[in-house]
């Protein structure tokens, strides 16, 4: 009874705390957001601090940073294109004479760590510097930060830079424990999404896919760091596959890093950079900032390019954090019909998910393709649905290390029955009407014809798959069936087998945009669908932070299997979505 009444009372405690923070946070938000002018300080430098930071495509302009507030779970996020806009902005002003970067814990896969990249090894051309300091750097991290002129770590920090791996969880022990029968229809040899379900290890088709697309993944950014710390490619490839550097004063040798320096010291170098005395401070500005000095820009201009940012799982009804195909397809009809809209960049972040939501965001891009061009750019995932959804655009562009293809369809159902009656003691019992009116009913096996009533509805759907990337891609279906299957391809070896057109990153794909548009240099690049104002941010992080951190509290250990159960759920029908749980490191 106290352990109830002590949990109730957090629960209370919590709810009276979102009440009163929500107001404090609405004076403080009125206070902070009213306009101001901001101005770019002379001899500045642009702070980019990512330590701890999720990289996703975008972030509102005034982002909130609940990071540090006990009811919320997730990490802070950090958008690409407000860092990339910022990144621009900071290399065409005077003012601005260099990048203080810190990413050592940056959090985000390959692909949009290399569009950051490029967008870092751009600002460089202006001949302005960039600093990078952190007290520890993951693989990732190090990848990104390398790209500086000068890279310091703290002398008790550490590097990791030995190669990338991806981890995913089996749970065919535990439903063997429960006597939970996870029933599986699938077409495609590769299509791995459903082996945590039914196995206790990687099949070796999945090994196979995984294995070449690591390599591709880990042999791109081991030579762009060659080329930005000038090792040979092959003795870095040595360093990292053998991890030689097994003390911080290894890097320094191999030259990953230039010194071991604590932050006051990268301070007084960035001094020195600046000309200016130790008393001195730094003049800084954030990048929430300087693109409040940019915002304004090209608003006259008429034609305009209309980026859709679609990023998450594919699904029907809206959700946060998901591609909703009703959201989506209306997004996708407006710019359609908006004549100042020139071109449409599907910008696609996404492992799939329904393949009816996909079908209907499908159609969409199809009807816009025909009345103005349409561009689809990957970022670190588009693949199955996310592939599905992109095929019917002019042109496709993916980054090297990009994770595209897996097209394949598969089903999912549970029996319980073992868990109802042998360990809950329950029995259950049906009256029907017909032979199937109680079709796919979890608390028995499925019959035969269920069996096959659902595995040819899995095989119309990738027939309709195959089909649909065949027609978008100009492919024959048999060239397709070849690159199927339901493999997954990095960005490389999609540009190789016909599925990827070129290689680049967003920017890339607006400037396609814009020339198949005939568009000058006059044009608005118009983000879609509109960002969360910060009061919906603030509701939405109190509410989704608390409900899941309660959710983790009273499922302690189990709370992982909780996550993926849930998003099996919200996956209704077939499925056409990549591996769960791929986790790259």
């Amino acid at each position: 009874m106290r352990f109830l009444s002590n949990v109730l009372a957090v629960i209370v405690g919590l709810l009276v705390f979102s009440v009163i923070g929500f107001f404090l946070l609405a004076s403080l938000i009125t206070y902070t957001t009213m306009e101001e002018k901001i101005q770019v300080e002379q001899n500045s430098i642009l702070n980019l601090n990512l330590e701890n930071r999720l990289l996703v495509e975008r972030t509102s302009e005034q982002p909130l940073d609940l990071g540090s507030f006990g009811p919320i779970p997730s990490a802070f996020k950090a958008g690409l294109i407000n860092i990339i806009g910022a990144l621009e902005a900071a290399k065409k002003n005077d003012e601005i004479k260099g990048i203080y970067l810190q990413s050592g814990t940056v959090m985000g896969n390959p692909a949009i760590l290399t569009e950051l990249r490029e967008a870092l090894e751009d600002f460089k051309t202006s001949g302005k510097f960039i600093v990078a300091y952190s007290e520890m750097y993951s693989e990732g991290g190090y990848y990104l930060s390398s790209v500086a002129d000068e890279v310091y770590m703290n002398p008790m920090g550490g590097l990791e830079f030995n190669g990338l791996s991806s981890e995913m969880l089996f749970f065919k022990g535990l439903f063997e424990k429960l006597e939970i029968e996870p029933i599986i229809f699938r077409v495609g040899e590769y299509k791995s999404a459903v082996e945590p379900f039914i196995l206790d290890h990687m099949s070796d088709a999945n090994r196979h896919q995984t294995e070449a697309f690591l390599k591709d993944l880990n042999n791109f950014a081991v030579e762009a760091i060659a080329n930005s710390r000038d090792i040979p490619t092959a003795r870095l490839q040595e360093i990292n596959n053998q991890m030689l550097v097994r003390k911080n004063q290894d890097a320094v040798e191999m030259n990953l890093l230039d010194g071991l320096w604590y932050q006051d010291q990268v301070t007084g170098l960035l001094k020195e950079k600046l000309g200016i005395s130790e008393d001195e401070s730094i003049p800084t500005i954030n990048v929430t900032n300087l693109n409040k000095t940019t915002k304004t820009k090209n608003l006259t201009a008429g034609d305009r390019i209309a980026v859709i940012v679609a990023e998450g799982e594919i699904v029907s009804e809206p959700m946060d954090g998901t591609i909703s195909s009703k959201v989506f397809a209306e997004e996708i009809k407006k710019a359609r019909k908006d004549d100042d809209i020139k071109a449409i960049v599907l910008r696609v972040n996404s492992p799939g998910g329904s393949v009816l939501a996909s079908e209907v965001i499908w159609r969409e891009v199809k009807e816009a393709q025909k009345v103005k061009p349409v561009i689809a750019s990957m970022s670190e995932l588009a693949a199955s649905g996310g592939y599905y959804i992109s095929v019917p655009a002019d042109t496709i562009v993916a980054q090297p290390n990009t994770i595209t293809g897996s097209i394949g369809i598969f089903g999912l159902w549970f029996n319980a029955q073992g868990l109802l009656n042998n360990k809950l003691g329950i029995t259950v019992d049906v009256a029907k009407t017909g032979e199937l009116s109680d079709f796919m009913n979890p608390t028995r096996e499925l019959s035969e014809l269920e069996r096959n009533v659902i595995q040819n509805q899995i095989e119309d759907g990738y027939d309709t798959f195959i089909q649909r990337v065949a027609d978008g891609r100009k492919m024959s279906r048999e060239s397709v069936l070849e690159v199927a299957s339901g493999r997954v391809w990095s960005g490389m070896q999609a540009k190789k087998n016909g599925l990827v057109d070129i290689l680049g990153g967003l920017n890339k794909a607006i400037e396609i945009a814009a020339q198949k548009a005939q568009l000058e240099d006059d044009y608005r690049v118009i983000y879609y669908p509109k960002p969360k104002n910060i009061f919906e941010q603030l509701m939405s992080e109190f509410s989704n932070g608390i409900e899941a951190k309660l959710t983790e509290f009273k499922l302690g250990e189990t709370y992982p299997l909780f996550q993926q159960m849930e998003r099996v759920k919200k996956l209704q029908g077939p499925k056409a979505r990549m591996p769960f749980d791929m986790m790259i490191k």
